[in-house]
């Protein structure tokens, strides 16, 4: 089969490889799925690139563990009715050498979900992190419905799910971005308000918004460099959940502009996620994609010969969305 992998960390274009691969061998329990489209996730870069001094988990990764494609063959233990089956994919790469970046994969059953025909193999392969990570980090709070919640970053893949998903669940959702064109984006994600962080006082104008009240709940796509924010407009028994920190890993922050608030934080590894919070983040997904209730907005496709290309891209921080890498025809 055809696959990219790479044997050794560093920059993408430098370590990427593109070419011939063996197939994967099936295992009872397992399917084996062929591969139309693999998502990249900052995850994936940085564990390519040995981002925080991390190394290589095997000898040869095939990188990304979100994915979507078509079951062609199951292992014994698997319904033989799953063979032709539309899935999308979670945790493949997760304690695996073998991700989604190939033609084929075989991994457990489970982590294969039904995807609707309605919902495409490109805009299926953005789920696996991005959505449940969205949905984990707004389960996190306590029910939504009437409050406002403050989504930093809200043009990205999680902040665009975020948005969409608090708003189905009765939230007014203010969100924070950075330029004019990632406005228009989380606006299009149903944004009630944005504020442009490069040119508004944050502060001022979450205050004002909220009538100095404050917000319910935080989801941070940099905890570091939002700290201060939201030590000053988190409510008394807020909640924040914090997916990544990647600008300030290491961070001061008073104790007590929380800690007087007793305020809660949790900290979102999707690929951690506990059987009943990943089957409740695939419940509620699965019926939005069937409703239609939610969009996709994927940035940009690449074909598998310019994977390197998706990652130097990823890295920029400039998508507007998700970045897919297209493998096969549906």
């Amino acid at each position: 089969m055809k696959a990219a992998w790479f044997n050794h960390t560093g920059q993408a274009s430098e370590v990427l490889h593109v070419g011939s691969f063996g197939d994967p061998f099936l295992l009872e329990g397992h399917v084996c799925v062929r591969i139309c489209a693999s998502g990249v996730n900052p995850s994936d870069t940085k564990k390519r690139a040995g981002w925080g001094g991390v190394e290589m988990e095997f000898d040869t990764v095939i990188p990304h563990s979100d994915g979507a494609g078509i079951i062609e063959s199951v292992g014994a233990g698997v319904e033989t009715s799953r063979v032709g089956e539309r899935v999308w994919l979670y945790n493949a790469q997760w304690g695996r050498a073998y991700g989604t970046a190939a033609e084929r994969i075989v991994l457990p059953s489970d982590q294969a979900v039904l995807l609707p025909d309605t919902t495409s193999f490109v805009e299926g392969a953005c789920l696996g992190v991005p959505a449940c990570t969205a949905f984990q980090a707004l389960a996190a709070a306590d029910l939504l419905e009437g409050k406002q919640i403050l989504i930093h970053g809200g043009a990205g893949s999680v902040g665009g799910y975020a948005i969409q998903m608090a708003k189905l669940q009765g939230a007014e959702v203010i969100t924070t971005v950075s330029s004019a064109d990632k406005e228009g984006a989380a606006r299009a994600h149903g944004a009630d308000v944005v504020i442009n962080y490069r040119e508004q006082d944050v502060v001022a104008a979450l205050n004002d918004v909220t009538r100095g009240n404050g917000v319910a709940h935080i989801v941070d796509v940099d905890l570091g460099a939002n700290i201060d924010v939201n030590a000053a407009i988190l409510q008394s028994r807020g909640t924040i959940a914090s997916y990544s920190s990647t600008a300030l890993p290491e961070f001061n922050f008073d104790y007590y502009a929380f800690g007087y608030k007793g305020a809660s934080v949790h900290f979102i590894q999707v690929y951690l996620l506990t059987l009943n919070e990943r089957s409740q983040a695939i419940k509620s997904i699965s019926q939005w994609l069937m409703d239609q209730a939610i969009h996709h907005r994927v940035a940009q496709e690449f074909p598998l010969d310019k994977i390197a290309d998706a990652h130097q891209f990823q890295e920029t921080g400039a998508a507007l969305g998700n970045i897919v890498v297209t493998v096969s025809n549906g």
